[in-house]
């Protein structure tokens, strides 16, 4: 199989994964998706991506908050079941981005993370290790941010990424290029 038609067959192929086996992958396997991940597309060389690779103890303190946000807002059932799913999440990654005060490089640097993510779950997919990139509202809460020690200021939280080995990934289709692209004269 050519090198392109790998390329393709990952970007095809991943998804999304909500369900997780208990094992945790190796970190080594994520430090070198990090690796490949900062190849990303940044204008102006920028770099604005930064990677968080939580503890267990900080862990256990995100599932506190999101559960207690959760409880909040849903419920204390709705809450306890939400601590008990991110319980048992193997492995944990925050994605932050560089604030800009100039308003198009903070776009294009928020971009280059998303591209960042995207090299890294294309990478780690390769490895048979899925990911979730979520954005849920734990991530823009203040006490996330100081569990982490990011400064909000210079900072903003672009994902929190679950990863782990997982079974059976989703089946998905897409519409037709032709449905997507426009052709101009």
């Amino acid at each position: 199989m050519s090198v392109e038609d790998v390329l393709a067959k990952t970007i095809r192929e991943r998804r999304t994964i909500h369900a997780f086996k208990p094992e945790c992958p190796p970190f080594d396997a994520v430090r070198s998706a990090i690796d490949l991940a900062r190849w990303a597309p940044n204008h102006h060389h920028t770099e604005p991506w930064r990677f968080i690779h939580p503890g267990p103890e900080t862990v256990s303190r995100i599932v506190d908050l999101n559960a207690s946000l959760v409880s909040e807002a849903k419920g204390r059932e709705a809450g306890e079941a939400k601590r008990l799913r991110w319980s048992e999440v193997p492995g944990w990654l925050i994605v932050t981005c560089d604030r800009s005060d100039d308003e198009v490089r903070q776009k294009e640097d928020y971009a280059a993370c998303c591209c960042a993510i995207q090299n890294l779950s294309l990478v780690l997919w390769n490895h048979n290790i899925g990911v979730k990139w979520t954005t849920g509202a734990v991530t823009r809460h203040p006490d996330f941010f100081d569990l982490l020690g990011i400064d909000s200021a210079a900072c903003t939280v672009v994902g929190l990424l679950w990863y782990g080995y997982f079974d059976e990934p989703p089946t998905q289709t897409r519409k037709e290029t032709d449905e997507i692209l426009t052709m101009l004269p």
